[in-house]
């Protein structure tokens, strides 16, 4: 019993005695043991540790006693002052920053290329080569000698204003590596008799080692032999890598002081093979740099050589219609290689839905195309519009049937013909098939997949024996949405100033005092960044009472009153003379009066301006790129919209307060440059119609002769009061009939119109 007491003692107090044991064992293991000094008369020095000032050195046991020594140094110990000496902060230094991520991080584009064209060349085959490769190439920049005056529209062209073939050619390498060597990889020069296949050039870039020292072309030998290497020949074009020309740069000078050639081509080859000893070659890595030689006159239609199938440069071509002829050819064999490819997708996703949870219904039709859209709820079904080749049954203003017109006539009509061409290829050469009538077709609009239709036609069959009979045949037709593109735009600010200008007629007087009011709270008491100017408009009877009897003398006195009310603005106003008012021959004064760089917005005296359409006015107005027009919300007539009821004191964007006036196109947006621009265009025209003028609006001045994108929307924040306008006989008929259907259109909703009506002929029963 004591035995096993003693064990259930031990066995609780054990780990706590050996933990403590172990503790102190390993405490004073952990001392650095010195022995103490004995003799310190110095007789036994080898033995002790000395400090600098003659103090012995070493730690002592735990438990020993200081020696005198040890007392005496603590005594004699003086504290010294050290003194405070403020840290001198260095200004920090800036750092910068790249403006795009691709920069800072080193990021460069794959391909730049480089056209070598003449003077001569460059208004021909120049333009050819531009417009056969610039649209799939990032960067195309042509290198000349001497240039003219004018530079084909949408071309970047540098000029090194000398025609030696060498000496361009050094500026050509030398104007690269300063501008563009720390932004793309690769490096490819063509001359502009040349037709390159700009997708070929960029699949090869795209498998090559960025970091390989390659000279890529046509190989040839130099002339006489006796330069041992081989130089790319300049016709067929040729690769320069990123690496190679940043170990040829310091040698570069030594290159133009040395070497001596007739072609630039060969120059450039002997300085690459001399200073970096790289050859030219027409393959590397797998990949074959194919080119082909074509013959004089030769039509590229009926080549059937392999070599120029698989071509990606083609030389020499004459004349920029053979350069047509060329991209045409290639451009049909790439997009037949693209429906192959999709072809042969297609097929392995029908093989591979075989296989799926639900068979063949995982593939829908038409294969690799989005499934059709799945409302959640009823609100949600989508509408199909029921159409025929001559009318459309969903109309914008509401009308149960309108005519099928414009892009939506275009339209039925291609997917007739696409729909007729697919039947023929199905079932072709047995049966040949001939629409006689469209008896029903539908339409809808799909978010996801695109435009869905369905036909029902009525066909006239013809069998192989000549036998025909009558049929309906349903077909089903999708036009897919196309791959999205963001399309890059020029930088605008908010900042820009906005001149506001305003005709006034005798018919508008009545809205200035109203206006004043909202633009003085809207603009001049918070300091907008617009300046308001008047354009007062008389008829000649009008301008010559104007000292006896001033039309406008009330306006002018409204004028005078804003200005003496707020002494910082200045509201100027221009008096013209005219028997037929013209937006663009008032525009032709007040361009002139205003610098090239002025934000013009021209409106109506009875539009309500705020400062948010002000800044949409300044962000979609875009210099030398866009001009805007703005589709403002006009109230219907007060006694249609709110017949037997009381007006209520603000007007909401509702449908049955009014309504978004299509027809309208007096407001604009665009600056004086692009006016001017425009103006210019149809002085030819005006030469010989000067009532040209007068029959056109600003609109379809610059629809028809700018190449501005015209920008046109909706806008909630330009607001008008019912008014009923006079439309001018004397302009072109589209114009009058616009402002016809404005003014009726704006008279009230379908349903107000519909519903005073009904009370009339109930009135007139009673």
């Amino acid at each position: 019993m004591r035995f096993s007491a003693f064990i259930s003692v031990l066995r609780s107090v054990g780990p706590v005695v050996i933990g403590i044991s172990l503790g102190f064992t390993l405490s004073l293991l952990s001392v650095n043991w010195t022995e103490e000094a004995c003799y310190l008369d110095g007789k036994e020095g080898e033995e002790v540790t000395l400090g600098q000032d003659g103090q012995l050195k070493g730690a002592r046991k735990p438990n020993s006693i200081s020696s005198i020594n040890d007392v005496e140094s603590e005594e004699d110990f003086e504290p010294r002052i050290v003194p405070y000496k403020q840290v001198q902060q260095s200004a920090p230094k800036k750092v910068f920053r790249a403006k795009y991520i691709s920069t800072e991080l080193g990021m460069r584009e794959r391909l730049f290329v480089g056209v070598l064209t003449s003077k001569n060349t460059i208004n021909t085959l120049g333009v050819a080569v531009n417009r056969t490769i610039s649209h799939h190439l990032d960067t195309v920049i042509f290198f000349t000698g001497m240039r003219n005056r004018k530079v084909p529209h949408g071309m970047f062209v540098v000029s090194h204003g000398d025609e030696r073939l060498i000496w361009n050619m050094f500026q050509n390498i030398k104007y690269i590596l300063d501008h563009y060597i720390n932004e793309y990889d690769w490096f490819y020069f063509v001359q502009d008799d040349t037709y390159t296949e700009a997708d070929r050039i960029k699949a090869l870039v795209d498998h090559l080692s960025m970091d390989r020292e390659l000279y890529m072309g046509s190989p040839e030998e130099f002339i006489g032999g006796e330069m041992e290497g081989k130089y790319c020949y300049g016709g067929f074009g040729y690769l320069l890598s990123r690496t190679l020309l940043l170990r040829l740069q310091p040698f570069l000078e030594n290159c133009r002081n040395d070497i001596l050639s007739a072609r630039p081509d060969e120059w450039l080859g002997r300085c690459i093979i001399d200073y970096t000893s790289t050859n030219c070659v027409s393959e590397y890595e797998g990949h074959q740099y194919h080119h082909y030689e074509l013959g004089k006159n030769s039509d590229p239609s009926k080549e059937q050589n392999e070599q120029f199938k698989k071509a990606l440069t083609v030389h020499p071509v004459s004349d920029p219609e053979q350069m047509y002829r060329l991209h045409r050819y290639f451009t049909e064999i790439e997009l037949q290689k693209t429906y192959d490819e999709i072809a042969k997708l297609q097929a392995e996703i029908k093989n591979v839905s075989v296989v799926a949870f639900e068979g063949n219904r995982t593939a829908q039709w038409p294969v690799g195309i989005n499934p059709p859209f799945e409302p959640k709820s009823r609100f949600e079904v989508l509408k199909w519009e029921y159409f025929t080749e001559e009318e459309i049954y969903s109309c914008i203003d509401g009308s149960p049937k309108c005519e099928l017109s414009g892009i939506d006539r275009m339209d039925v009509a291609d997917v007739i013909d696409v729909a007729m061409g697919e039947l023929n290829k199905k079932y072709k050469p047995v049966l040949h098939l001939k629409k006689q009538q469209l008896i029903n077709g539908y339409r809808r609009f799909d978010p996801i997949r695109g435009m869905e239709y369905t036909l029902d036609l009525q066909l006239e069959v013809v069998n192989q024996k000549g036998h025909s009979r009558s049929i309906t045949k349903r077909v089903h037709l999708v036009r897919p949405l196309s791959r999205i593109e963001i399309i890059p735009m020029p930088y605008v600010t908010e900042a820009t100033r906005v001149h506001i200008i305003i005709p006034l007629t005798r018919q508008d007087r009545s809205y200035v005092d109203h206006f004043l009011e909202v633009f003085a709270s809207n603009a001049f008491e918070t300091s907008e960044n617009a300046i308001l100017t008047f354009l007062f408009i008389y008829d000649p009877v009008e301008a010559q009472q104007v000292n006896q009897n001033d039309i406008f003398a009330s306006v002018k006195t409204q004028i005078n009153t804003y200005e003496r009310k707020y002494p910082t603005v200045k509201i100027p106003w221009i008096s013209v003379k005219t028997e037929t008012p013209s937006q663009i021959k008032f525009m032709d004064i007040i361009s002139k009066k205003h610098p090239v760089d002025t934000l013009f917005f021209l409106a109506h005296a009875n539009t309500n301006i705020n400062s948010e359409f002000l800044n949409r006015c300044r962000m979609n107005s875009i210099n030398n790129w866009q001009v805007f027009f703005p589709i403002h919300f006009q109230d219907y007539k007060p006694d249609v919209a709110y017949h037997n009821q009381q007006r209520p004191v603000t007007t909401d964007l509702v449908k049955d307060a009014g309504h978004f006036d299509r027809r309208s196109f007096d407001e604009a947006c665009f600056y004086n440059s692009d006016y001017m621009a425009t103006r210019t265009r149809m002085v030819a025209d005006v030469q010989e119609n000067e009532e040209i003028l007068e029959t056109l609006d600003i609109f379809d001045m610059f629809v028809k002769y700018s190449g501005l994108h015209v920008f046109r929307a909706v806008e909630p924040a330009l607001h008008q009061q019912y008014s009923y306008q006079a439309c001018n006989p004397r302009l072109s008929e589209d114009i009058y009939h616009r402002c016809v259907q404005s003014n009726l259109e704006g008279l009230g909703s379908r349903s107000q119109l519909a519903m005073l009506l009904f009370e009339q002929e109930q009135g007139n029963s009673t």
